[in-house]
C-alpha cells in the first residue's frame, strides 16, 4: 500500500513539474508574440534582401527597416561626437546578426543597458552599410532630421522605447 501512495505522489509531483515547464513555455511564447505583433511588422526577409543589394553594390541609399530577433550581444555604451550611444546585436536569421545603435541621449529608456542577451526585440530604424564590417541599424529613437525623416524605436520583450 505504501508503494501505491508513493507512486501517486511521484506522479503528482511529475505532473506539477510538467505543468510548470509548460506554463514557462507558454509565457516565453507569449513574450515572443508580444514583441512582434501586427503593430510591429517584423520584416527580416526584406532586410536581408536590402542587405544583399548593398553588398552587391546595387544600392547605396540608407533603408528604413523593421527587424526583430533575439539579442546575442550587448556592448558597453560609448560617447561619440554625436552623443552617448548603446550598442547591441540581434540575430535576424540563422548565422546573420546586425548591430543596433541606440542614441541614449534621445531615447526615453531606462539606464543602459536596457537590453540583455536573450531578450526578444523589434527594431525600427535606418539601415546603413559602409562596408561588410561597418553596417548596422541606427536612428532607433523618436527624433528625425532633414537627412532622415523617419522616427524609430526599439521594443524589448513587449516594452517600447523611443
Amino acid at each position: 500500500m505504501k508503494r501505491y501512495f508513493l507512486s501517486i505522489g511521484l506522479i503528482a509531483g511529475l505532473a506539477v513539474a510538467v505543468s510548470v515547464q509548460s506554463e514557462g513555455a507558454v509565457t516565453h511564447r507569449a513574450r515572443m508574440q508580444a514583441t512582434a505583433p501586427a503593430d510591429y511588422p517584423c520584416q527580416n526577409a526584406q532586410f536581408l534582401s536590402d542587405q544583399q543589394q548593398f553588398v552587391s553594390g546595387q544600392t547605396s541609399d540608407d533603408q528604413f527597416v523593421d527587424v526583430c530577433g533575439k539579442v546575442t550581444k550587448v556592448l558597453a555604451s560609448k560617447h561619440t561626437r554625436s552623443g552617448n550611444h548603446g550598442y547591441f546585436y540581434i540575430q535576424v536569421a540563422d548565422g546573420v546578426t546586425i548591430e543596433i545603435v541606440s542614441d541614449l541621449d534621445q531615447m526615453k529608456a531606462p539606464a543602459w543597458p536596457f537590453v540583455q542577451v536573450g531578450d526578444m526585440v523589434y527594431v525600427q530604424g535606418r539601415y546603413y552599410y559602409d562596408s561588410a564590417s561597418s553596417q548596422g541599424i541606427d536612428w532607433t529613437h523618436h527624433g528625425t532630421s532633414r537627412s532622415w525623416p523617419h522616427a524609430g524605436y526599439v521594443v524589448v520583450n513587449g516594452t517600447k522605447y523611443q
